[in-house]
């Protein structure tokens, strides 16, 4: 391998082995080995190119088109096009999924889920890294400053990291990519000076020298083996003296901090800040909708009984959180709900659901229905009372208890309050008005604007809500969108006022904020609705059936389920239905699956169904189908044949240089020019393998061609007659005759037994990837340089015709 392809290599390598310090901010690793095939590519673009050899802006040019046209080929369709055909999938679309991308990465966080657009920007990023290095490493041969865009990709992965234990690893890769760089490139400038020399002889070496010998006599330590042992001595130092680091501040400089969430205490630790939202929206558009949670019940009303996961109590300015909350032993028997009062607790009932947990589903909070009141399970778990939430307890180090293939029953209360409690209920204590009304104070004012707007004229907290539920879910004209940017800040609120399009995150989180500006105690819920019932008499809740919904809190009732999402499946409460009854949408008897896209609407309703309904896609069509074109069942004739250009345009990139050659070898023998021919069978021979020397004379050229190539009597003939040709042409008296019939047929006979003298992967290339399509970057780099010559001929001209400016 020569200096510059192992430089290549190891360019490459350093900058996916410091790629892999952005594995930890994601929660797959899979994009990594597309990165490294996408590396690959780019780095045999570059090779390629300086092999040619092209200008070195034009290596790099070649190799960010090829980038930019596999990841818009990779990427094309997954985002939301705007327009149709292949611009509207290689550069709208694209460009499309690159804005999401960004939105992805400001709203979830770390882990976040890989989402096509978060795909999008690594696979990006690394390859803009990594085109950065082999220009600085390779191309420009400064491989010490290749280190500037390693250590910015290093620096954003350690500084988004929130998981400091494999943080050493990732460090140790990075920088053993980097050393191994500047070892290639060293090794690579010493051998320009000739043989990479090694230890010189015993006894040859002075004390002076630097290198080992003396009167110890020792033998001499090659340069390149010094090198490496320095590399691992500096890497050495860098990881053994920072985690030597924190023993002083345990040991000499204090104890532990007090910060520690899950050591045990007075308050039995605490659940930190975690917010399960970050995987609602892949849920909700995931292809594999596969099953999570199973589950049989003894209740009466299944489409009333959500599986609940935790409640979002904290709205910061940025997004919606659980609050850090003490707790506690899990109890045999869970006390009463928070605000739960006699007359409602008398009529309820209390149901018995056994779930089964997928081996697949890992989720550290218990799914149960709420309000629970007793919990049967094994493992770790710990209580928080305030939601009335159990999550797992930590098991290790960085292990905790999870509900991974999990079987347990849960006792649970079947609430049923009436309109008249809700509305009569009392006012909230005040420790329940302060922690739950807060609101940041970036909110736009727009959003408590329009509380008051739709609940104008109303006389209590509950006929408040109603209005509030009925106006995201009926009047307000908001359609439902899975693929909409998910936002939780306050201007995310104000956006989705604005645009009337999102999914339950919206809907949920804008109610929530809407009911606080009102003086109403109001919290986010996560977790699934009932699902789909089979035939055996189980339910099964599979990721599409992922919800999120407010819960308002009423003294004498508690916390209380609205639903203003307006999605098909949905189960409105009984309870919220008193002030529009007509213009609801009923509960169905049997909950479809919320991963249905077309509810069984019978045909005779579709007719008479009110428009309210057919906004939420209850008339035998989802809403989103209102507006399908006719060729909304596939793709249009266009796109199709744009695909077709697209996949042609791709794949015909390879051949450019053949089909070049060939118009080239066609223009030059049908002009029946001698030196035209000559030139033709000089690039023939290049193409193989045997460069051009302009310093040899035609006869010499010839010979060093039929050596060189081992031609066959015929072939070696028909270069000597395209050489004595040649000399009668340049030598000759002026008005000889310098015709000659034979000469396109000669040069395509000295051709042909130039590549039959080659083995089958050299005649391959010398067709494919001929090397004398040098001559275009050689055309172009002149032709750039003409231009750029005459036009700062021209600039000084002009200055020179501008007059002076007078003095004085």
């Amino acid at each position: 391998m020569s200096g510059r392809a192992r430089l290549t290599v190891f360019a490459a390598l350093a900058t996916l082995l410091t790629s892999w310090s952005l594995a930890g901010l994601v929660e797959s690793s899979g994009w990594i080995a597309q990165a490294a095939a996408l590396l690959a590519v780019q780095a045999a673009v570059g090779a390629g190119a300086r092999r040619v050899p092209l200008a070195r802006s034009l290596t790099v040019a070649a190799q960010l088109l090829v980038s930019l046209l596999i990841l818009a080929f990779l990427f094309a369709g997954r985002g939301e096009s705007t327009g149709d055909g292949p611009l509207a999938y290689l550069v709208t679309d694209f460009g499309a999924l690159f804005g999401q991308g960004v939105r992805d990465v400001g709203e979830f966080a770390i882990p976040a889920p890989l989402t096509d657009g978060i795909q999008l920007l690594l696979l990006a990023g690394v390859l803009l890294v990594g085109l950065l290095v082999d220009m600085l490493a390779v191309t420009l041969r400064t491989a010490a400053a290749a280190g500037l865009p390693l250590l910015a990709l290093y620096s954003v992965a350690a500084g988004l990291a929130t998981d400091d234990s494999g943080t050493w690893f990732s460090f140790l890769l990075a920088g053993t990519g980097y050393l191994l760089l500047l070892l290639a490139e060293g090794r690579d400038r010493l051998a320009q000076w000739g043989r990479v020399f090694g230890a010189a002889p015993r006894g040859r070496v002075s004390a002076a020298s630097g290198y080992g010998g003396g009167a110890a006599g020792g033998q001499a330590v090659a340069p390149v083996r010094t090198g490496r042992r320095i590399g691992v001595v500096a890497l050495g130092l860098a990881l053994a003296v920072p985690m030597a680091l924190p023993a002083l501040g345990d040991g000499l400089l204090g104890g532990r901090g007090a910060g520690d969430a899950d050591g045990g205490g007075a308050g039995g630790g605490t659940i930190s800040a975690v917010n399960p939202l970050v995987s609602l929206q892949s849920s909700l558009n995931a292809q594999d909708n596969r099953v999570v949670l199973k589950y049989r019940t003894d209740s009466t009303q299944v489409a009333d009984q959500y599986v609940r996961i935790l409640a979002l109590d904290e709205f910061n300015g940025v997004k919606w959180e659980a609050s850090g909350r003490p707790l506690t032993d899990v109890p045999e028997r869970m006390p009463n709900p928070p605000g739960l009062g006699e007359q409602v607790r008398a009529t309820a009932s209390e149901v018995r659901t056994t779930f089964s947990a997928a081996d697949t589903y890992v989720q550290r909070y218990l799914p149960m229905p709420y309000p629970a009141t007793g919990v049967d399970i094994g493992g770790k778990w710990r209580f928080e009372p305030a939601g009335r939430t159990l999550v797992g307890d930590q098991l290790g180090k960085d292990k905790f208890q999870n509900v991974q293939g999990a079987q347990y029953t849960v006792r649970s209360m079947l609430l049923r309050p009436t309109v008249r409690q809700l509305q009569s209920a009392p006012a909230p204590g005040d420790a329940i008005r302060s922690d739950y009304t807060k609101l940041p104070d970036n909110l736009p004012p727009v959003v408590a604007d329009t509380a008051r707007k739709v609940t104008q004229g109303s006389k209590d907290d509950y006929t408040r809500a109603v209005k509030l539920q009925d106006f995201f879910a009926v009047s307000g004209g908001f359609r439902y969108n899975t693929r909409t940017a998910s936002g939780t800040g306050p201007q995310a609120v104000a956006r989705f006022l604005e645009d009337k399009e999102g999914f339950c995150i919206h809907f949920a989180f804008s109610m929530a904020a809407m009911s606080r500006s009102l003086g109403i105690p109001a919290r986010v819920a996560v977790g699934f609705t009932p699902g789909e019932r089979q035939s055996d008499g189980t339910w099964n809740v599979s990721m599409r059936d992922a919800h999120a919904w407010p819960e308002l809190y009423f003294e004498g009732v508690g916390w209380t389920r609205f639903e203003p999402t307006p999605r098909s499946g949905i189960s409105i409460p009984d309870y919220s239905q008193a002030q529009t009854p007509s213009s609801r949408p009923s509960a169905p008897s049997a909950l479809p699956s919320a991963s249905a896209t077309e509810p069984n609407a019978a045909p005779s309703k579709a007719d008479a169904c009110p428009p309210e309904l057919k906004k939420l896609g209850e008339c035998g069509g989802p809403a989103s189908a209102q507006n399908a074109g006719p060729g909304a069942g596939g793709p249009s004739v266009l796109a199709v044949l744009g695909w077709v250009a697209g996949a042609v345009a791709l794949l015909g990139l390879p051949l450019l240089p053949m089909l070049w050659r060939t118009r080239v070898r066609g223009r030059r023998l049908a002009a029946g020019s001698v030196l035209s021919a000559w030139r033709e069978l000089g690039d023939a021979a290049w193409d193989v393998g045997i460069a051009p020397d302009e310093s040899l004379s035609p006869r010499g050229a010839a010979a060093r061609v039929v050596e060189l190539g081992r031609l066959e009597p015929d072939a070696t003939d028909a270069v000597r007659r395209v050489a004595g040709a040649v000399e009668r042409t340049l030598y000759a008296p002026a008005g000889a005759d310098a015709a000659y019939p034979g000469l396109a047929q000669d040069v395509l006979l000295a051709r042909a037994g130039l590549l039959a003298g080659v083995s089958r992967a050299a005649r391959l290339r010398a067709r494919l990837a001929p090397r004398s399509a040098a001559r275009v970057g050689w055309s172009a780099s002149a032709r750039w340089s003409a231009v750029t010559a005459a036009a700062t001929t021209r600039l000084s001209a002009a200055r020179l015709r501008l007059p002076s400016r007078p003095r004085g």
